[in-house]
């Protein structure tokens, strides 16, 4: 198996440094990465990576056999998938860095140009070598920042199409040392669901607020109010976060307005916990409305769900972990993140392993994802690229 500090893997890696970086450039949004898509397209294709394109839209599978599967042998129905993220954030970007976004008001500030650039180095690696058995399938999913691509892909027929016998996704962890795996069983990320809330009053004079129904102060209320589902409602021991992050309402000071809009999130981890909260927030915020004269209107849409780790697929990519890097950079327990991801659908659809890999340079400042100064560390690229590979060779290694 490859090591992370082969010759092979450091040249791929230093190449693979040079597209995470060009796609750090050009950033597009969720179903609108046709660069980014064409780009992985065309150096899939030059290493003799067969491509299927329109999957979602921009999204793409790239297919490659080993072995007797590469003649149609007995292994051929032996397949792994693996799956990387393309899409950017609407946010713009402060690092100053030589090649920061030249798109403004779009950033890459979760890492998906690395997964990118890691998937892209591990297919280049792969068609090289192919020192396996099987079939890989390279998922390069749209719009997992906001549009659900992984859902739409396994819409679309996805696994039908290409079936796996196991599907693995990793994620860079801005949290945790460069370098560390942290691949845990059962759930690693919460449900992510969104709510809409309209506070309809009686608009009238500041002047004379008994004659109208301040929606302001039943929103402000509602605010406060929500987040008692979550300390008074849902046991102490489970997890759930309720984020109303967005108000909207009046257009002067000495205006009571009709109506203000509360705007939000709210993150679960067990299905009866997501059920739970959405009724209890249902019937919190109407009566708080209601008891200041008001109405509310709410609109509750539920978002990816949570994602849940096989057992089986875990325990392979913690065995190929260990050996690329050592029991000491292996974290088996930690608790799960309440940010959602929608490799979710992919792990309902076929046993899933989603991977956490950390980047952290403890000899410089960290940011986390989703922060204006962040940035992929491409340090970490020759060790996801190694890892990659390895779980192959694993997964696929010839009978015999």
């Amino acid at each position: 198996m490859p090591s992370e500090n082969e010759p092979r893997i450091a040249a791929v890696a230093a190449e693979a440094t040079e597209w995470r970086r060009d796609i750090h450039a050009h950033p597009e949004l969720a179903f609108q990465e046709h660069r980014t898509s064409d780009l992985v397209a065309g150096l899939l294709e030059s290493w003799g990576v067969e491509v299927t394109r329109g999957i979602a839209g921009t999204g793409l599978v790239g297919t490659l056999r080993g072995g007797k599967a590469a003649k149609g042998g007995a292994n051929a129905g032996r397949a792994i998938g693996l799956r990387a993220d393309m899409d950017a954030l609407p946010m713009q970007e402060i690092t100053g860095l030589p090649y920061a976004s030249t798109v403004p008001g779009r950033m890459h500030a979760c890492g998906h140009d690395g997964h990118t650039a890691m998937l892209l180095g591990a297919a280049r690696y792969l068609a090289e070598t192919r020192n396996f058995d099987g079939t890989v399938h390279f998922i390069f999913q749209p719009a997992e920042e906001d549009g659900g691509g992984g859902r739409v892909m396994v819409e679309e027929g996805l696994f039908a199409r290409f079936p796996c016998d196991s599907v693995f996704g990793i994620h860079n962890d801005s949290r945790s040392e460069a370098g560390q795996f942290i691949i845990t069983r059962g759930t690693t990320n919460a449900a992510a669901d969104s709510i809409t809330i309209r506070v309809l009053g009686l608009g009238g004079h500041a002047a004379r607020p008994h004659q109208a129904v301040d929606p302001v102060v039943a929103a402000a209320h509602i605010v406060v109010a929500a987040q008692t589902v979550v300390s008074r409602h849902t046991d102490p021991l489970d997890s759930a976060v309720v984020s109303l992050c967005m108000i909207h309402g009046g257009t002067a000071r000495n205006v009571i307005p009709e109506e203000v809009t509360i705007e939000g999130t709210v993150r679960t981890l067990k299905a009866e916990t997501r059920d739970a909260v959405e009724r209890q927030l249902r019937e919190v915020i109407t009566a708080t409305a209601a008891a200041h004269g008001a109405k509310a209107e709410i609109t509750y849409e539920r978002g990816y769900p949570s994602v849940v780790n096989s057992d089986a697929p875990v325990e392979r990519a913690r065995l190929a972990a260990a050996k690329l890097a050592g029991e000491e950079r292996l974290v088996r327990e930690r608790p799960p993140t309440m940010g959602g991801e929608d490799f979710s659908y992919m792990a309902q659809a076929v046993p899933g392993c989603f991977i956490r890999l950390g980047q952290a340079d403890p000899s410089k400042e960290n940011f986390s994802t989703h922060h204006p100064r962040y940035n992929f560390n491409d340090a970490i690229l020759p060790t996801g690229i190694a890892f990659w590979a390895s779980l192959v060779e694993q997964e696929l290694a010839p009978e015999g």
